[in-house]
């Protein structure tokens, strides 16, 4: 049994609850299949009158965009932000963010980038979004 353990790594060995954990370049590294997606707020956009050239992603919203968007607005709304819908009873900022997703009002960009280490700038209303 106690061959089990030959790495080092056992049991018996106390934990330094100090020490930072090490997480291996999670954030650094698009690990594969995932999106790599940032959410700009308008002030982070830069120029507006910038020249849009012709973009290669997708106008679908995924659903990662999507959870993400909804997640980042909720907090916001929890915190006090201005809401951009008229409410009809609704508290709970989650919904509320749902329904500023269905009317195509967050105030929000979102940056796809891609592999060459560009990147295309989507505004909400210019997405379809899923059900």
């Amino acid at each position: 049994m106690a061959d089990e353990y030959e790495d080092g790594g056992g049991m018996d060995e106390p934990m330094d609850l100090n020490e930072e954990p090490v997480l291996d370049d999670f954030n650094a590294e698009v690990q594969e299949g995932e999106e790599h997606i940032d959410i700009l707020d308008p002030q982070e956009q830069g120029e507006q009158g910038a020249v849009q050239r012709q973009r290669i992603t997708s106008r679908y919203m995924t659903k990662y965009e999507k959870a993400r968007v909804l997640g980042t607005r909720a907090l916001q709304i929890s915190m006090n932000a201005p809401v951009m819908v008229e409410l009809s009873g609704e508290t709970d900022p989650l919904e509320i963010a749902m329904k500023e997703l269905r009317e195509k009002k967050v105030p929000f960009t979102i940056r796809r980038y891609l592999p060459d280490g560009s990147y295309e700038d989507w505004s909400i209303s210019e997405l379809v979004v899923p059900d």
